[in-house]
């Protein structure tokens, strides 16, 4: 082996190679299944699935829940008539009946009695509402990322999680493939020595989007879809198909890609730093916030987290569409670690570092990699499959992959970047006490955001 080459996936991962969440093309006729025959699992066994948000995302995840035979999707929501009606047409062509429901209001949804599970991948400002009422109906809960609008949000949804004990998955799904888990056990068992520095980067958000007023979509209903944000008019994209939606953006609807998707290396940097991400940790950051168009959160950022513990991280931004934006540390990092992409996370030590992407894992001393798992006295939990881990703990009332509290703590993390970038000063942030230490203004920015009638937490 070259000990300074990256190992790529499908060297990794020969004979878990579905680990991630790859989602292939839509099953064909399977009635036998659907019936309970041909060893598929009789209906009376099966977690009995909700969908609420069913556009792209949604599908996609849907689509992996629809190839399992431990669940059932009974019925579907979303304020988009075409993307519902899509949405329905691939659970009737999976089970070959046309048995699915339909429902324009979550509250419908959550309240039928017949479900057990619900996946939600709606927008983004709607994540922490449509789980909450889902949880209080007494359904369990796979989210698509990021959580919360607000760190309190994400605080009033473990509440109720824990309170309601509901068993919860993060669509952070990187945890559930085993180069993502190698690397952390790596880093939790010492075999890098002391950890020191983490680095983490991802592409940033876009800028621009058409500020002109313009009809919505005819099979829209854009006042639903607003729901608690603020009242304003559609804009061109807005709510499109595909990476042209500008919603994901615009910091009325989201955080941007600083947590859409930062919250996935960042996630796994915490999973790997474990306590030693704890205590204290001062944060400071700088950024691009486009003043043009609708789009308003950060194009580019550099963050940067000193722990208590002694280790730091930076966290910066990959381009994303910003003009004269480089990725800060792109030609120092392509140098120190082959194969670099536009996202990743590296952990290093006193005694080397391992590099992981969703394509390959690099480590330095090279042989790392060849380490057995077994070898490892702190074990993370394995997960082969985040789907298949959701139903399983579903199942078992055990905890998943990516429980609450790992969720909001990596949600926490992007929302402690975006406010660094907004401040452009130094804060210090308590993470045990889930506060900043002696700084109302930055506190009010972890606060609820105020709510649109007749909509409220």
């Amino acid at each position: 082996m070259n000990h300074n080459s990256p190992v790529s996936r499908r060297e990794f991962l020969r004979s878990t190679a579905a680990s991630t969440l790859i989602l292939g093309t839509l099953p064909g006729i399977v009635p036998a299944s659907a019936l309970g025959r041909g060893g598929a699992l009789p209906p009376s066994e099966r977690v009995a699935m909700g969908g609420i948000g069913v556009g792209d995302r949604g599908q996609e995840v849907m689509n992996h829940f629809l190839q399992q035979k431990e669940c059932q999707y009974v019925a579907l929501c979303d304020v988009k008539k075409e993307t519902l009606a899509k949405a329905k047409g691939m659970v009737d062509a999976r089970y070959q009946n046309k048995d699915c429901a339909t429902h324009h209001d979550f509250r419908e949804l959550v309240a039928r009695k017949d479900i057990d599970a619900v996946l939600i991948a709606s927008t983004d400002h709607w994540h922490v509402l449509h789980a909450l009422g889902a949880v209080r109906a007494g359904k369990d809960v796979y989210l698509e990322k990021p959580m919360g609008l607000s760190l309190a949000q994400d605080q009033a949804l473990r509440k109720e999680v824990l309170q309601h004990k509901r068993v919860f998955q993060f669509g952070t799904q990187q945890r559930s493939d085993r180069k993502f888990r190698f690397a952390c056990e790596l880093v939790r068992n010492g075999r890098i020595g002391k950890l020191k520095h983490i680095n983490v980067w991802c592409q940033a958000s876009r800028p621009g989007g058409s500020t002109k007023p313009v009809p919505p979509p005819s099979d829209l209903d854009f006042d639903f879809w607003l729901g608690p944000a603020p009242q304003r008019s559609y804009t061109e994209n807005l709510v499109a198909s595909g990476w042209d939606k500008n919603w994901w953006y615009v910091s009325d609807f989201a955080l941007g890609f600083i947590a859409g998707w930062g919250v996935h290396p960042l996630d796994i940097a915490l999973w790997g730093a474990g306590d030693l991400a704890g205590g204290r940790v001062e944060v400071q950051g700088s950024g691009i916030i486009p003043k043009a168009g609708i789009c308003d959160t950060a194009t580019s950022w550099d963050v940067n987290f000193n722990f208590s513990s002694g280790v730091n991280m930076r966290f910066v931004s990959t381009p994303n569409g910003a003009p004269n934006e480089p990725f800060v540390q792109e030609a120092e990092w392509k140098q120190r670690y082959r194969g670099v992409t536009d996202h990743g996370t590296t952990f290093e030590g006193t005694d080397g570092w391992v590099r992981v992407d969703r394509g390959s894992i690099q480590t330095q001393p090279g042989d790392l990699i060849e380490i057995p798992e077994d070898a490892f006295a702190t074990k993370l939990l394995h997960s082969p499959d985040h789907v298949r881990n959701f139903l399983s703990a579903v199942k078992s009332r055990q905890p998943t992959v990516c429980p609450i509290e790992d969720a909001v703590l990596s949600d926490a993390f992007c929302h402690l970047s975006d406010i660094a970038v907004r401040l452009a000063r130094k804060v210090t942030y308590d993470v045990k006490r889930e506060k900043f230490v002696d700084d109302k203004q930055a506190d009010q920015r972890l606060a609820l955001r105020p709510m649109r009638n007749p909509w409220k937490m």
